[in-house]
């Protein structure tokens, strides 16, 4: 606690002034530009290589520079980027460690990061001290060393790391808050409840995520459920979380799917697993708030819910919209466009006073309708000519995710996740893992923002 406190206290003599604008909202990334906006792709896997399609298919966006370990994904990027009609983009992939390269020598704007939770942050930390910003896939940190260096290397170099393509959140369910319809916000459950055994055990998708359930314990995949979370609880924006309290059950699932799957003398079937089947984070605001998040990929299980309980009343989810049966119907089309802007219109609701029967659900439909953000309501992407490509992909609509992330590099300003959103989300992480460790004890919550949540305006999309 003492070294976080120095380092805390250096920040606020040397960066004081920087820290400051950074929470204005002030802008890092150099003035507004015409010029094409140059990207780079480190790790260009099933998510890597949706995010580059994505960057392919939209105007003005050049993708100067791949990098990645694996000669045949490196080499069947270089060739979407042509095929794009870009020119032949720059390779590095001769270590693991060429991504440095790629951030010393390249001129780039921003470097997208899709690679195994390791490198995020180190990715990040190189770009901005090579003068470039970044993006990360979730999560951007997996300790609180890597979170500080992130913070203080923003902080130094004026550029920004970024989950920037989170998105925003529930945009009608937050205008539907601001609005008072819901009443003062007072408790939020959400989580990463995704049965994710098969990806687990199977080397062709992720065959580094079953090391962290082999060595880590705690809530391991947070910022899913955060990018809905802190914007309805205002976090960094006039509240923060204070402390988090944390507990896992045992561990049985991921074992007992290896023996049936490989037999008892197979790979992992008589592994122990450190990561618990399933994960329960609670945590407490300064506001007095209060947030329950779940972790859960071990376990047979439909997707998660998400639920807000406010004063005046609650909202619930608990089904994702479902894919279109057929792309060709204009239904499905307007129904995979509400998708590519980042929320839907299910879920129900009840509101004391409002809701036609006392204490029973109604369709949230209605609500949506009458309370529909204004951004989008004027928000209407256009279809691309093929449809997505990667993990991820299938739509024929850019992600609303990446036109904001485009404007937010066009106009020198940081994206819908900032820097202190980004690290404060992904910290729940080794948090999460020092309650458990210490028998579901309570942990400070660092205050990344210094102080600055305090004056800083809820979030909105302009």
């Amino acid at each position: 606690m003492s070294n976080e406190m120095d380092r805390r206290e250096f920040l606020k003599r040397s960066s004081a002034s920087v820290a400051g604008m950074a929470m204005a909202g002030a802008a890092f990334a150099g003035p507004a530009s015409s010029a094409a906006i140059k990207l780079g792709f480190v790790g260009i896997g099933g998510r890597g290589s949706y995010h580059l399609d994505c960057a392919l298919g939209m105007e003005g966006v050049e993708v100067a520079a791949l990098c990645d370990i694996d000669d045949q994904a490196l080499y069947h990027a270089k060739r979407w980027v042509e095929e794009a009609g870009q020119p032949t983009p720059h390779l590095y992939g001769e270590s693991r460690t060429a991504f440095r390269q790629l951030c010393e020598q390249e001129t780039l704007d921003c470097v997208i990061c899709c690679t195994p939770w390791e490198y995020h942050a180190p990715v990040c930390v190189a770009a901005m001290k090579n003068g470039k910003n970044a993006v990360s896939e979730v999560p951007i940190v997996i300790t609180l060393e890597e979170a500080w260096e992130v913070v203080e290397t923003h902080e130094k170099t004026g550029k920004w790391a970024t989950l920037g393509l989170e998105g925003y959140g529930n945009l009608t369910l937050m205008n539907m808050v601001r609005k008072g319809i819901l009443g003062e916000v007072l408790h939020a459950e959400g989580g990463y409840v995704h049965d994710l055994r098969m990806v687990q055990y199977n080397p062709l998708e992720e065959p580094w995520r079953l090391n962290h359930s082999l060595t880590r314990n705690g809530n391991l995949y947070p910022d899913h459920p955060m990018a809905r979370i802190l914007r309805l609880l205002d976090i960094n924006h006039g509240d923060r979380f204070d402390s988090l309290v944390s507990m896992s059950t045992k561990s049985l699932s991921l074992a007992r799917y290896a023996h049936l799957k490989y037999g008892e003398n197979g790979p992992y079937a008589n592994a122990k697993f450190a990561q618990g089947d399933v994960n329960v984070t609670l945590l407490h605001t300064a506001g007095g708030k209060v947030c329950t998040l779940n972790f859960d990929t071990s376990t047979p299980h439909p997707r998660e819910f998400f639920r807000l309980q406010c004063v005046k009343g609650v909202y619930q989810t608990g089904v994702s919209l479902p894919a279109p049966r057929n792309p060709e119907t204009a239904a499905s089309q307007a129904a995979e466009a509400t998708r590519s802007r980042g929320e839907g219109t299910g879920g129900m609701l009840y509101i004391e006073g409002r809701s036609p029967e006392e204490d029973l659900w109604e369709s949230a439909e209605p609500y949506f309708k009458e309370f529909e953000h204004p951004f989008l309501k004027s928000y209407a992407p256009k279809a691309r000519k093929a449809a997505l490509r990667g993990h991820g992909g299938g739509g024929t609509f850019t992600p609303v995710n990446w036109e904001r992330l485009v404007t937010a590099l066009r106009g020198g300003t940081m994206p819908d996740w900032d820097v202190f959103d980004s690290v404060t989300s992904s910290s729940i992480s080794p948090l999460s893992e020092k309650s458990v460790a210490g028998g579901s004890a309570p942990v400070p919550f660092p205050d990344f923002t210094k102080g600055k949540w305090q004056s800083a305006k809820p979030y909105d999309v302009v």
